[in-house]
């Protein structure tokens, strides 16, 4: 499948998920059986840690369909070997051929973000590390219209992207070729709806 085929497929996955017509339960232990030999995801999804943002069911997907890396914020920038070279893997090793980046509406990480920042106090631990990582997505939309979480959301997923298209030489090469897809995208948690961005 080409990049924009996968794409397609996980569009089509999410509008059955909103319309509750899921195809693809595919999670029984039977399931896994044959997928114990190797595995050969058709897509890599940089997803947030949120527990109401499952990629495998907001894209009506089974077991052994996506490549899911899951940090809290969805951030990349910074995030260092264990996150980069996770995607990598996807791409390098896997083969996949389309990375999205999933923000999610009322991402808990960037709210702390937007609200540690506003009060300049300081975070014990990790922490700390974590909201700095988020604060050039809150400088990106600082001055936006509208609402100011959504702003910093949609700029902290765009930061993703561009980060990853960027990512030499396993990534940008592959982008730079057709190879491989980068795009980004926003999981509403009312309407079920993932929204890409441009």
């Amino acid at each position: 499948m080409t990049p924009d085929d996968v794409l397609a497929s996980l569009l089509a996955g999410n509008r059955r998920f909103v319309g509750g017509e899921l195809t693809n339960p595919r999670r029984a232990p039977g399931d896994f059986t044959p997928l114990a030999a190797g595995q050969n995801p058709i897509a890599a999804i940089v997803g947030c840690a949120d527990s109401r943002v499952p990629p495998e069911l907001i894209f009506d997907q089974g077991v052994g369909d996506l490549f899911v890396v899951r940090t809290a914020g969805n951030i990349i920038a910074g995030a260092g070997p264990t996150v980069n070279g996770s995607i990598e893997f996807a791409v390098a090793e896997l083969g996949v051929s389309l990375v999205m980046v999933l923000g999610h509406s009322g991402c808990g990480a960037i709210q702390a973000a937007i609200a540690h920042i506003d009060a300049n106090d300081v975070l014990p631990g990790a922490l700390g590390d974590l909201i700095e990582l988020a604060m050039p997505a809150v400088a990106q939309a600082q001055g936006k219209p509208g609402n100011q979480l959504a702003n910093v959301i949609a700029a902290n997923v765009q930061r993703g992207v561009a980060r990853l298209k960027r990512m030499a030489p396993v990534l940008a090469d592959r982008v730079a070729r057709g190879e491989v897809k980068v795009v980004g995208a926003v999981y509403d948690l009312t309407s079920g709806e993932v929204r890409l961005l441009s």
